[in-house]
């Protein structure tokens, strides 16, 4: 498969799963558009739901987590990432020992679809 390739799909597959979801019963759904890292996207979703634990709306919580992990403000070892690329600094480049999840490949996929309060 290429990039753009019919089966890939154009990303409305993903809406219509979250649409499927909402209409089952969920308030809102969190998609992801692309493949991510296990572990950039589990210190995206520590800092989601330690957000809405405080209050912020969902869409709010997604904005919230998002910046943390543009300002470097969640790092963590090296341990081996499962999926996708290793974590890079803010410059694009891999650093060997703390590092953090500023690069858009961590925090760009995330989508919410529906309700977003």
């Amino acid at each position: 498969m290429t990039l753009g390739s019919a089966e890939l799909g154009d990303g409305v597959e993903v809406l219509g799963l979250g649409f499927e979801l909402q209409r089952v019963g969920a308030k809102a759904v969190m998609a992801s558009l692309w493949t991510v890292s296990d572990r950039g996207t589990q210190s995206l979703m520590v800092e989601f739901y330690t957000a809405l634990a405080r209050g912020d709306t969902k869409a709010e919580a997604l904005q919230a987590a998002q910046i943390a992990l543009i300002r470097n403000q969640l790092v963590e070892e090296i341990g081996g990432d499962r999926a996708g690329a290793r974590p890079v600094a803010l410059e694009g480049t891999a650093t060997p020992r703390a590092v953090g999840y500023s690069h858009p490949y961590y925090w760009a996929p995330f989508i919410l679809i529906g309700n977003g309060l």
